[in-house]
């Protein structure tokens, strides 16, 4: 993705009126000065268009930010599984959350909520100030329409965070100041943000979006996979409107696949596991739509995977080892499953000493999906200790079993339903039973099962423990009501409540506009 700063536009403005040439004290001092810019003196050429949407890419990195010792944002929505644990305790706040005994004092729930907003906020401005500025030759007014829509699919994809996690949210669609009539807004229902969602995607799906590429910035298949989501979780809770939008995310996943049988080495799901996270596959294939990292501005920030010092990697012990799986959801992988296999699936047990040397067992498993061998080594090769690994936030992988679900939610399994759910089954190695042997309720939990193991320790287990109610039992191997369900990361279970459906708002952020009030129930 291509970068900009407003610094550095500054500076080309700045350089621009010295080549011009001399002018007359007057002339000089009537000017305004060209590093000083206001969203009135900056969106006036194609270029700040770029910026703007660059801005709103560059906010999505909050994902990775600190959240005090040990610890990033991101853990959050692995902390609350039941999947994860940590093998460091000095992080009082994501200590919390493993616990859930989190409040809107917790950091990490804070700094989701600025980041959001602070991504809606650049999507606001880019979205008013946009369609006001002339795009001339060689500009054209296409270039200019998908700006517009990459705006729109990203502040949708901020808003269905934001919407998951707090429920009823702010809906903010213009640019605030101090002096804006709803600076201080209330919160919306969720009905309304999720029309939104949809209608900024549908818009972004019809703004000329290249079908498909590699530059990680959104593409037609991104939205339309962005879309299957939403309308998936719109089926279930809290919206609850089932076979409809069932119906709508089945067809519109399916646009996806037929794209993708169209155009396997376009998309497809990769060969191996550990294609996942190989960093010259970033944006390819399998990866519909990621966060963008690079060493040059960022690094890949899921460092607190690595385990608590062992030498993992190129710098020896080190680690943190604070969001690390539990041995029960490790364990309750069927046997043979490729996931489960030491550095060929998800996990790890055993590496080489500082990324290239002798082997070592790590004494647990460890997440190896996020794990840059270019970067960290691998027997007998160095790494390059620059780890540009992006963070995936929307695989092939699940637009299948998107379709699966959501085409057996309209009564029964169908063999293109089937079709799907197998072929992400096919890579695990496992042998998948005969389409005659599922009932609706049997392959129902089948796929839900497929996706606890295929989609742990990438942001979306939390959220499919919202919109199903339900919690998969790494014990029974079934399902339980979310209420009432043990997560066994700490001591010997900690029961999910119903306030745990919706995160608090920050305590903060209620002081400074106390229209926010009230607090979700419970905290």
């Amino acid at each position: 993705m291509k970068l900009y700063n407003l610094k550095n536009v500054a500076k080309i403005l700045l350089c621009g009126s010295i080549l011009l040439g001399p002018t007359s004290c007057s002339d000089f001092l009537d000017e305004s000065d060209p590093s000083n810019l206001t969203p009135e003196s900056f969106y006036t050429i194609p270029d700040h268009a770029e910026a703007a949407v660059a801005s709103i890419y560059a906010g999505m990195r909050f994902y990775g930010d600190g959240a005090g010792i040990f610890s990033a944002n991101w853990q959050m929505l692995e902390a609350v599984t039941g999947t994860a644990t940590t093998e460091t305790g000095q992080n009082s706040d994501l200590n919390n959350l493993y616990s859930l005994t989190y409040d809107g004092n917790t950091a990490h729930i804070v700094n989701w909520w600025n980041g959001l907003y602070r991504m809606i906020a650049n999507a606001n401005l880019a979205l008013e100030k946009i369609p006001t500025i002339p795009f001339l030759a060689p500009a054209t007014d296409a270039q200019k329409t998908k700006l517009i829509g990459e705006a729109r699919f990203l502040r949708a994809w901020a808003y269905f965070n934001a919407v998951r996690l707090w429920g009823d949210v702010p809906l903010v669609t213009k640019p605030q100041t101090a002096t804006s009539e709803d600076f201080s807004p209330t919160r919306t229902s969720q009905e309304e943000v999720y029309k939104l969602i949809v209608e900024d995607l549908l818009a972004a799906e019809a703004a000329g979006l290249p079908l498909n590429e590699t530059s990680g910035r959104a593409t037609q298949i991104a939205v339309k996979s962005l879309l299957s989501k939403v309308y998936l979780t719109m089926a279930g809770f809290p919206l609850k409107k089932g076979a409809t939008h069932y119906k709508l995310a089945a067809d519109k996943a399916q646009e996806v696949i037929t794209y993708a049988t169209a155009n396997p080495t376009l998309v497809n799901l990769f060969t191996t596991y550990k294609q996942v996270h190989q960093e010259n596959l970033k944006n390819r294939m399998e990866h519909i739509f990621q966060i963008q990292y690079n060493i040059a501005v960022a690094g890949n920030p899921l460092g607190d995977y690595y385990p608590n010092f062992k030498p993992v990697t190129f710098s020896g012990p080190g680690g943190t080892g604070s969001t690390v799986p539990t041995r029960t959801f490790y364990d309750s992988y069927e046997t043979g499953d490729l996931r489960a296999k030491d550095q060929e699936g998800y996990f790890y047990t055993s590496y080489f000493t500082n990324g290239d040397g002798a082997p070592f067992q790590l004494g647990a498993p460890y997440v190896f999906k996020h794990f840059n061998q270019t970067a960290n080594g691998s027997q007998g090769v160095p790494g390059t200790k620059n780890n540009n690994l992006n963070v995936p936030l929307i695989r092939y992988a699940e637009v299948l079993l998107i379709f699966a679900e959501a085409q057996n939610e309209l009564g029964a399994p169908t063999q293109a339903a089937y079709d799907a759910y197998k072929k992400v089954r096919d890579r695990s190695t496992l042998t998948t039973p005969g389409l005659g042997t599922f009932t609706q309720a049997s392959f129902r939990d089948a796929v839900l099962r497929e996706r606890w193991y295929e989609f742990c320790y990438e942001g979306i287990t939390w959220f499919d423990m919202v919109r199903l109610r339900k919690v998969f039992n790494e014990k029974t191997k079934g399902f339980d009501d979310f209420v009432g369900h043990l997560n066994l990361n700490v001591g010997s279970g900690v029961a999910l409540k119903e306030k745990h459906l919706l995160f608090p708002l920050g305590i903060q952020e209620m002081l400074n506009n106390p229209n926010l009030k009230p607090q979700n129930p419970g905290y």
